[in-house]
């Protein structure tokens, strides 16, 4: 989307080329929404659009909503570079790493998951004859497929539009779940943290009061990290909570339509595999957003858990005092919220899913009468 470019020497062709993204986008979304009411009441035709219409305009809404919270974005970047959450050994350096490993090999199968999903869809129209020829995906075109080279320049469009969303998904997601991921690492690391609080139980005073504070000084340093990543989280939140709102209740209308079209074409067909391969791509779409926000829960969990376990029995009473204080505060776990409403989390994603096939079986219902 050119997000990047921001030198100045580069403005107008930031401004051509994210112009271009979008307008392919937006274009297919109208051509789509113009095809679902030139087939209105015809329940095949329109299960075989309405779910590309749900998947495109998420697409659309989410790339819209990132582009004009850039601002936001730039803000979430500079507090990833903050002092306090500076790694200070090779420990904390690991624990980033394995974080960000996780998250890319997740999103790295979801990448492979929709260009094979989008593959599949573009060869569907090369195993047909040339006289019977049609455009991968059923949207009303300003062109004639019988025609040569209308139906050339159709076809790119369209296969061209549809690799460019599948992209952006990834993009827009990518970056969202990579700073969910970055949170847990810093929770993780606080952790980290707090297992080196020391017993301050020696006999010689001056010994003690040396380790009491130190004990105080890294206590008060993991209180400080761990309501910067309240903040971080926060900040998150509210910049992409719409986003992802929106992304869970197209994937319930996303999913029924993809049952019902499985259920309507022939199986082992071309279109039978690329039907089931989007479903597939579209549940672990919302399996990475539920189990990186469930992971974010567990680590701030097992925050307070282990800062209980700390030698806080034998400290002095400030680091007692800040102790309660700061339980007190995490009895409320870090949860991240779609909407400010829907927790990220494992029965999320189940309450998705059956929402999803009670759905499917009304739809199926009607379509059997």
């Amino acid at each position: 989307m050119g997000i990047w470019l921001s030198s100045n020497n580069y403005v107008i062709l930031r401004d051509l080329y994210k112009s271009l993204i979008m307008s392919t986008q937006y274009s297919f979304l109208l051509f789509e929404i113009f095809y679902v009411f030139v087939v209105w009441g015809d329940i095949d035709e329109m299960s075989e659009a309405s779910y590309l219409l749900f998947t495109q305009t998420s697409v659309c809404y989410k790339a819209s909503v990132f582009i004009i919270n850039k601002k936001n974005l730039i803000v979430l970047l500079v507090s990833m570079k903050a002092k306090i959450f500076e790694p200070q050994s090779s420990i904390h350096y690991g624990i980033l790493y394995r974080n960000a490993r996780v998250v890319k090999n997740l999103c790295a199968v979801f990448l492979m998951s929709a260009i094979t999903t989008c593959s599949l869809w573009t060869i569907m129209p090369l195993f047909d004859a040339a006289e019977t020829r049609f455009f991968p995906f059923k949207i009303w075109m300003p062109v004639d497929p019988r025609d040569s080279p209308q139906y050339e320049l159709g076809y790119i469009y369209q296969v061209m539009s549809i690799y460019i969303s599948a992209l952006l998904f990834v993009a827009v997601d990518n970056i969202t779940l990579g700073m969910i991921m970055f949170g847990c690492a810093q929770l993780e690391i606080v952790i980290d943290k707090i297992k080196q609080l020391k017993n301050a139980s020696s006999k010689h005073n001056k010994e003690r009061r040396k380790l009491i504070c130190e004990n105080n000084k890294l206590l008060d340093e993991c209180i400080k990290q761990h309501q910067s990543v309240i903040r971080f989280i926060e900040t998150l939140e509210n910049t992409y909570h719409a986003n992802i709102f929106f992304q869970l209740t197209a994937t319930v209308g996303i999913i029924c339509i993809i049952g019902l079209r499985i259920s309507i074409v022939e199986p082992r067909s071309v279109q039978f595999f690329s039907m089931l391969n989007y479903m597939v791509t579209m549940l672990s779409q919302l399996f990475l957003y539920c189990w990186c926000g469930s992971h974010l829960t567990t680590k701030s969990e097992e925050l307070r858990e282990w800062l209980y376990q700390c030698p806080w029995y034998n400290q002095d009473p400030r680091f007692r005092k800040s102790v309660f204080i700061a339980m007190e505060r995490m009895k409320r776990p870090i949860i991240f919220k779609a909407g400010h409403y829907i927790p990220l989390s494992r029965p999320t994603f189940v309450s998705v899913l059956r929402l999803s096939y009670s759905y499917f079986a009304v739809l199926n219902q009607a379509k059997n009468k």
